[in-house]
């Protein structure tokens, strides 16, 4: 049987990013889906799978004979070029328009005239045959492509976001295309955005993320794993109403437009070593920070000074939440505030308990839960574990017993379940992988991008921060200290 296998392979993008195979075989006649967020390595695993990408190390093994690789950027390239000849000399004296037609692009390659209106007739396309291409909708250039692709009659198809930008009923129209060449023994690849796209009729499926393709089997199995099912639940969450508070959120006692975080040429020493030199930096309503830096830089410096935590926070010009530091607040007024997860935080949450015991537990500010439950809370706690997709075979297992990157899910919703005005998650990925970390960064996203309270993303890496990230505080070395860029994040 004809098969395309990969080993241990690993594909260089850049300088600094690599794709990760460890195994895949693809048999002639199955069909496949691959799926990951945006920027997982999902097009780098459609080229690698079409050939078109230099394996490094490991072995790619592949039997089939013609491969086509079909892709939105692909079609948009061809577009453009399309509309780009009015712009040069191939017009005729007596033109005003050029570009070709239906029937031009499907033959680009393979010339058969008989054979490709057959296929425009397969796929509702042949009395567009005459037509300008760069006229088409989008639905309609995708079905042009794919008869193009199949003049050649390809053993296998690769296809890279099929689904992107067609409305549902094209959508569902491609999908029984898709469908009746699976049927007609056709070998297909599809790399999707989301498991909703998932189509019916293929059995098997795979997921990439922080370019690594993590998980590949059977499709059934595949969704019935615990993590991949939060992900594919977490699809279902765009809209949501987040559970309320057990008691009014601090913030509804703050003014209008109160910065939660104003500082003022902040100096922190440690034994005459500057630690923080002439910060400033404020973060306004509405905005979401990421923190980046080198160990040593002193963001976890920074991170105590807005927690209260920090003693020289009294002698710098700092205002939190619109109380100036030393102004006889207590160390209360500013933690009523905050919401906070670090790795240190998770390693010191070692008291025997369940996963819905520690969510409870952000309703008291403590580790482990020491006084009486109310049923409103109670309630509360079941509907944070609804939004996580956690059952309740795995919200009252022991804590230590579920994944690493359950049990940061169950403390960050901890730490969000008063509400808070700002949600601090220190390196909230840490030790984290690959799947693991696609379902953090996903449900931070969720739980922030449909609540008012405001994050500050502390990481190593940019490249970690999760979608609703606004704006980006660095700490970039200058000899002995450090400077600071302040830049706002294209959204």
């Amino acid at each position: 049987m004809t098969i395309l296998q990969i080993s241990q392979g690993t594909f260089h993008l850049s300088d600094t990013k690599t794709l990760h195979i460890d195994a895949l075989t693809l048999r002639a006649g199955e069909s496949w889906a691959f799926v990951g967020a945006n920027g997982s390595g999902k097009s780098a695993l459609a080229r690698a799978l079409a050939g078109e990408q230099t394996i490094h190390r490991g072995e790619r093994r592949c039997e089939f004979r013609r491969i086509a690789r079909l892709s939105f950027e692909q079609l948009q390239q061809l577009v453009s070029d399309e509309w780009q000849r009015n712009n040069t000399d191939l017009l005729g004296a007596d033109e005003d328009d050029t570009g070709r037609t239906v029937g031009q692009i499907i033959q680009e390659q393979v010339k058969n005239d008989a054979r490709a209106q057959a296929l425009a007739e397969r796929f509702g396309i042949a009395h567009l045959f005459d037509r300008r291409f760069k006229y088409l909708s989008t639905g309609e250039t995708r079905k042009t492509l794919l008869c193009q692709a199949l003049m050649d009659e390809p053993d296998l198809l690769v296809f890279d976001e099929p689904f992107d930008g067609l409305d549902v009923d094209s959508r569902h129209q491609l999908a029984d295309l898709l469908a009746t060449l699976s049927a007609q023994g056709y070998t297909l690849a599809l790399v999707l955005n989301r498991f909703d796209d998932i189509p019916d009729f293929v059995r098997y499926a795979g997921v990439v993320a922080d370019c690594t393709l993590v998980e590949a089997g059977e499709k059934r199995d595949l969704l019935e794993q615990a993590l991949v099912a939060q992900l594919a639940h977490s699809e279902t969450l765009a809209g949501i109403a987040l559970p309320e508070a057990d008691e009014p959120a601090a913030r509804h006692a703050l003014p209008p437009g109160t910065a939660p975080v104003v500082l003022r040429n902040g100096v922190v020493s440690w034994n005459d070593r500057p630690v923080l030199h002439n910060l400033n930096w404020t973060v306004n309503p509405g905005e979401h920070w990421q923190i980046v830096g080198p160990n040593g830089a002193g963001k976890s410096t920074l991170l105590s000074l807005i927690t209260g935590d920090h003693p020289q926070g009294y002698s710098n010009d700092l205002t939190l939440f619109g109380i100036r530091r030393g102004s006889g607040e207590t160390i209360w007024d500013i933690k009523k505030h905050i919401g906070y997860v670090s790795s240190s935080l998770h390693l010191d949450y070692r008291v025997s308990t369940t996963a819905r015991q520690v969510i409870l537990s952000g309703y008291f500010d403590s580790i482990g839960i020491y006084q009486a439950i109310s049923d409103r809370q109670r309630t509360l706690t079941q509907q944070w574990l609804d939004i996580l997709g956690i059952g309740s075979s795995v919200a009252d297992a022991p804590f230590h017993s579920l994944s690493w990157g359950q049990q940061r899910l169950a403390l960050i919703v901890r730490a969000l379940v008063k509400h808070p005005t700002l949600l601090i998650l220190d390196e909230p990925l840490q030790g984290l992988d690959p799947l693991n970390r696609q379902l953090v960064r996903r449900f931070i996203d969720v739980l922030i991008g449909e609540g008012t309270t405001q994050l500050l993303f502390v990481s190593h890496h940019a490249e970690d921060a999760p979608g609703c990230i606004t704006h980006r505080l660095t700490f970039v070395p200058q000899g002995d200290i450090y400077r600071y860029e302040c830049a706002s994040q294209p959204r």
